[in-house]
């Protein structure tokens, strides 16, 4: 089922807005899909508004680790998700957002980017 992001039929009073028009189908908001830590790379490619296009990760395995300490950044192998502010639940299931804190083999880091909308994960090692 599609979920509709227009106007609401409602105020906040409780009373009608009256319709000035029918829904568009740019008022649709895309399926949720997760991006999920698995061996293989798959990513999936939307075309957005004015035809641009917005790359979905939907599983990962690597990293783009930056370390502060040294100001260089290298790929890592990502093992699990240990915590998700996001969602307590996504840390069972290995999902990964923003924010998400990581256990990579360079130890953990924090997830800076966005991998259902960038196609790539950055993240910053932790102290």
């Amino acid at each position: 089922m599609a979920l509709w992001q227009g106007r609401s039929k409602r105020k906040n009073t409780g009373g009608r807005y009256r319709p000035f028009r029918k829904k568009r189908a740019f008022e649709i908001a895309p399926e949720s899909q997760f991006a999920v830590i698995r061996e293989e790379t798959h990513m999936k490619i939307y075309r957005t508004r004015g035809n641009n296009q917005k790359g979905r990760l939907m599983t990962v395995s690597v990293a783009n680790v930056y370390d502060p300490k040294t100001g260089k950044a290298q790929k890592s192998r990502i093992l699990s998700v240990r915590s998700n502010p996001a969602n307590h639940n996504y840390v069972q299931r290995n999902i990964l957002t923003k924010g998400a804190i990581v256990q990579t083999e360079l130890g953990l880091a924090m997830v800076t980017s966005r991998p259902g909308q960038d196609s790539v994960v950055n993240a910053v090692l932790q102290e």
